[in-house]
């Protein structure tokens, strides 16, 4: 289990654009037809990574609070599925129902979208405004598998309740820590 940290992308750059399959409807979504009136969480995660498996739950759960406020959330995977086949598009759609995700699961197969987002690891947690200006980057919080913190999901939901009130967010932002993602060679 590898401990990749996230890259921070600079605060304020606009969301790069993608038109990626979904795994569950097999249509391809956009980022303008996906994203949130008041707000877009975007979150690279794959099927297989502990980090990811440590916060299924709770991330579903953050979906289908604020989701209901105008912040849509998209799920995105860019593992290279040639030598990681459990994260296969067939495996995310099945893996997708299992954990009864409210957004849709992407698969990147090129890449280019994890590259353009400078993702690092699963799982990676970005939140851009109602403009697509990024705002909030890292981590869901403090627990990690195996360090007995629990799994509340309270930086990403601060920085969304920010979002949502017009506030500031003056709190630190720490990168996300997870596994890499499995670049093709």
């Amino acid at each position: 289990m590898a401990n990749t940290p996230s890259n921070m992308l600079p605060l304020g750059t606009t969301a790069p654009n993608f038109n990626l399959t979904d795994t569950i409807s097999k249509q391809k979504l956009s980022l303008s037809q996906l994203k949130g009136s008041k707000g877009t969480v975007i979150m690279f995660i794959c099927n297989h990574c502990p980090f990811v498996i440590h916060v299924n739950k709770t991330i579903v759960n953050i979906a289908n609070t604020y989701s209901e406020h105008g912040i849509g959330f998209i799920a995105i995977s860019s593992n290279d599925v040639i030598n990681y086949p459990q994260d296969s598009p067939q495996k995310m759609a099945i893996h997708a129902k299992e954990n009864n995700y409210p957004f849709p699961y992407l698969y990147d197969e090129t890449q280019k979208v994890a590259k353009a987002y400078d993702a690092a690891c699963t799982p990676d947690f970005y939140l851009f405004d109602a403009d697509l200006k990024l705002i909030y980057r890292g981590q869901l919080d403090d627990s990690r598998p195996g360090n007995d913190l629990p799994v509340t999901g309270n930086d990403l939901k601060y920085a969304i309740d920010c979002l949502l009130n017009n506030k500031k967010n003056e709190s630190p932002q720490k990168p996300s820590i997870g596994c890499n993602i499995k670049w093709k060679k």
